[in-house]
């Protein structure tokens, strides 16, 4: 059959309920159209409860966060930053915006995240080279949660401030404490195929009430406080619209459910997929005291077991109209930087040649679940 004979599954759409219409609604009856609004501060408050954080601050993306993040470390020209290799190009790409040099870092093949090991090579080799990073960035990636105890512990030892990216990871724990809660700042992304979407945007959460003081005055381009428009340094215009917050407080009424259906279909797909030769349902395992909201569900193929490549399966899956995706590229593989410093990259390298994501939106049913089974299973029976 044809690809247009099916509807289309995607990765990871938006899932709206009807509670967004009342924010939304509300908005327009009210005239607050504009960026402030009842919405605006409403939602923060909300994304600081499930955050368990003091202070949030919506903003037009989870990039923005990042980038607003870095300049409250103090991130400038000539300065560099440690990041992860395996991450999507949101990540790093502020770190240019400040004028600073990411130093990128391997994973490690438990949780996919920044391995500590690499770290500590990292940190003592820049600093053997006269060149102490400024700053941290730390991410979740698939909503799985890092080596906490010990990149932390790494992170004091070496007074080094740490910006959490918890992009793909709102609703995720590590010991009951949300992510994006553990660094000096975190950051959210609402981004249409996350978690939860506001169709675009992002926030910067902290417990420190002068970064978020500072984080404000930056993204609604630096005022300073006089009765006319008189600016004394470099602002910007980040602020999130008080209608698209109120998507974002509709949806975060619903969080504890989106986590809970995301983690089902991961566990749907580790049940059904079990028996396919040569591929595994990855990150199956949680570290102890962490706890994933499983954005996505991802798979690994072994070569050694099929001859079937990632590529050769998107394909197929793109035959039955189901949208896959591969795994990150790595950034230190990414033209933009060739010649950044990296600190290993054989481990995020073989998870790029050997991954990808499966769909994974919440409002999939067991239809489409089966639907996106059987044509993995065609592809991989088919090699045999």
């Amino acid at each position: 059959m044809r690809s247009q004979d099916y509807d289309r599954l995607y990765l990871s759409p938006p899932h709206l309920g009807r509670h967004e219409l009342n924010y939304v609604h509300k908005a327009i009856e009210d005239n607050w159209v504009a960026p402030a609004g009842p919405n605006l501060a409403g939602f923060e408050a909300d994304i600081c409860q499930a955050a368990g954080v003091a202070h949030c601050v919506a903003l037009s993306s989870g990039t923005a966060a990042i980038h607003l993040g870095l300049l409250l470390l103090g991130v400038g020209p000539g300065d560099e930053v440690l990041c992860p290799s395996f991450t999507f190009v949101a990540t790093a790409n502020p770190i240019l915006y400040c004028g600073a040099t990411p130093v990128f870092v391997d994973s490690e093949a438990e949780t996919w995240n920044m391995c500590p090991q690499r770290l500590r090579e990292a940190l003592d080799d820049r600093i053997a080279r006269g060149k102490k990073p400024k700053a941290l960035l730390l991410v979740h990636l698939y909503g799985m949660p890092a080596r906490l105890p010990e990149i932390l512990a790494l992170a004091a030892e070496y007074a080094l401030p740490v910006l959490e990216d918890a992009a793909e990871a709102l609703g995720s724990r590590f010991d009951e404490q949300p992510l994006g809660s553990f660094g000096t700042v975190g950051v959210f992304s609402f981004n249409g195929n996350k978690i939860l979407t506001t169709s675009g945007g992002g926030a910067l959460v902290t417990n420190d009430a002068a970064l978020d003081r500072q984080t404000r005055f930056l993204a609604t381009q630096a005022k300073d406080d006089a009765p006319h428009y008189q600016h004394s340094e470099v602002g910007y215009n980040y602020r999130l619209s008080n209608i698209l917050a109120g998507i974002g407080r509709g949806q975060m009424e619903l969080l504890d459910e989106r986590v809970k259906r995301r983690r089902e279909i991961f566990g749907w797909y580790r049940k059904h997929l079990a028996n396919l030769p040569g591929l595994t349902v990855a990150l199956a395992e949680e570290r102890p005291g962490s706890r994933s909201n499983r954005w996505l569900t991802t798979i690994l193929l072994n070569p050694d077991e099929t001859a079937v490549t990632p590529e050769a399966l998107r394909r197929h899956l793109e035959t039955r109209n189901i949208e896959c995706r591969p795994l990150w590229k790595p950034l230190h593989l990414q033209p933009l930087f060739e010649h950044t410093p990296m600190y290993g990259g054989a481990v995020c390298a073989d998870l790029f040649a050997r991954g990808l994501c499966l769909p994974s939106g919440t409002a999939m049913t067991e239809a489409d679940l089966r639907r996106v089974a059987e044509a993995l299973q065609e592809a991989l029976q088919e090699a045999l």
